[in-house]
C-alpha cells in the first residue's frame, strides 16, 4: 500500500514539474513574440512614416499642414469608398442568400409516389404507336336513363320533412297549430 502511494506521489510530482516547465516555455515564447511584434511595428513605422521635421518658418509649417490635410482627405475618401463597397457587397450577399432560401422553400421536391396507369396507358407506353387495342371496357356499356316514377313525384311534392319541422317550430308554428285547431 505504501509503495503505491509513493508511486502516485512521484507521478504527481513529475506531472507538476512538466506543467511548470511547459508554462515557463510558453512564457518565454510569448515574450519572444511580443518583442518580434514590437520590432515589426518599428520597421513598418520607419518605412511608412518618415520622421517629422518641423520647419522653422510659419509659411513652411502651413504648407506642411496643408499636405497633411490633403493626405488625411485622400485616406478618408478611400475609407469611405471601401465602406460603401462593403455595404453594397453585403447587401448583394443578403439578397442572394434570401433568394436561395426562397428557392429552397418554394420548390421543395415532393416524395415520389406510385402512379396508377390504366391498361391502355400501359400498352401505349410499352408498344408505342403500334397499340391499337382498346382496353376501356366501360366505353361499350349502354347508358340507361332513369325514369321518374309516380312514387318519386309524390315524395317530391310532399317535400322535405325538415321543412315541416322548421315550419312547426317557434311561435309561428304554434300559432298555425292553434289556428288549425280552432
Amino acid at each position: 500500500f505504501f509503495h503505491l502511494q509513493k508511486r502516485r506521489r512521484a507521478a504527481t510530482a513529475r506531472r507538476q514539474h512538466l506543467k511548470s516547465a511547459m508554462l515557463q516555455l510558453a512564457a518565454t515564447e510569448i515574450e519572444k513574440e511580443a518583442a518580434a511584434k514590437e520590432v515589426e511595428k518599428q520597421n513598418y513605422l520607419a518605412e511608412h512614416c518618415p520622421p517629422l521635421s518641423l520647419p522653422g518658418s510659419m509659411q513652411e509649417l502651413q504648407e506642411l499642414c496643408k499636405k497633411l490635410h490633403a493626405k488625411i482627405e485622400s485616406v478618408d475618401e478611400e475609407r469611405y469608398d471601401t465602406e460603401v463597397k462593403l455595404q453594397k457587397t453585403s447587401k448583394e450577399l443578403e439578397d442572394l442568400s434570401q433568394k436561395l432560401f426562397d428557392l429552397r422553400g418554394k420548390f421543395k421536391r415532393p416524395p415520389l409516389r406510385r402512379v396508377r396507369m390504366s391498361a391502355d396507358a400501359m400498352l401505349r407506353a410499352l408498344l408505342g404507336s403500334k397499340h391499337k387495342v382498346c382496353m376501356d371496357l366501360r366505353a361499350n356499356l349502354k347508358q340507361v336513363k332513369k325514369e321518374d316514377t309516380e312514387k318519386e313525384k309524390d315524395l317530391r311534392d310532399v317535400g322535405d320533412w325538415r321543412k315541416n319541422i322548421e315550419e312547426k317550430s317557434g311561435m309561428e308554428g304554434r300559432k298555425k297549430m292553434f289556428e288549425a285547431g280552432e
